[in-house]
């Protein structure tokens, strides 16, 4: 019969596959039209992004309002030209931002899902230790008895 800490040490080894890295995971699985939104989502949602509308807007909204009358190319105040580029960006960016935004959330759910499978591990081992620790201690005991005996029959001869 063998020790049930022993036991439950095979069982843990047996039982223990390696764990995948969940960013090499997604990586792996993710296509080239995959890997553009998702470049686009993050180039998208940075300050740098945001500074170049804003520059953008400025230059062009300043130009066609206190450029030379001559020099103006989307009059003021309609700057329908102005409107019709920013729409066209907002079209094309939403979708690609939604579709980068979803590849994103299932990539936190792979990682989710990786460390709701390294914690539950963790447990069975601490488990484990615990047990160990706990069957030793045991053991000490009985030892600490057998010695205490011993000392008691030679004291007694």
């Amino acid at each position: 019969m063998k020790h049930p800490v022993i036991d439950s040490l095979e069982d843990l080894r047996t039982k223990h596959k390696k764990l995948v890295n969940p960013n090499e995971q997604v990586k792996e699985s993710m296509s080239s039209l995959d890997k553009f939104a998702l470049k686009i989502t993050n180039k998208v949602g940075s300050i740098g992004f945001f500074f170049i509308i804003l520059t953008w807007t400025i230059c062009w909204l300043g130009w066609n309002t206190l450029g030379p009358k001559e020099m103006r190319f989307d009059p003021f105040p309609a700057f329908v030209l102005w409107l019709f580029i920013s729409n066209m960006i907002q079209i094309f960016l939403m979708p690609l931002i939604m579709i980068g935004q979803n590849l994103q959330a299932e990539h936190s759910e792979i990682r989710a899902e990786s460390d709701f499978e390294i914690n539950t591990k963790a447990e069975k081992e601490v488990e484990t230790i615990l047990m160990h620790l706990e069957n030793q201690n045991q053991l000490i005991l009985e030892i600490l008895k057998k010695i205490e005996k011993q000392e008691g029959d030679t004291a007694k001869t």
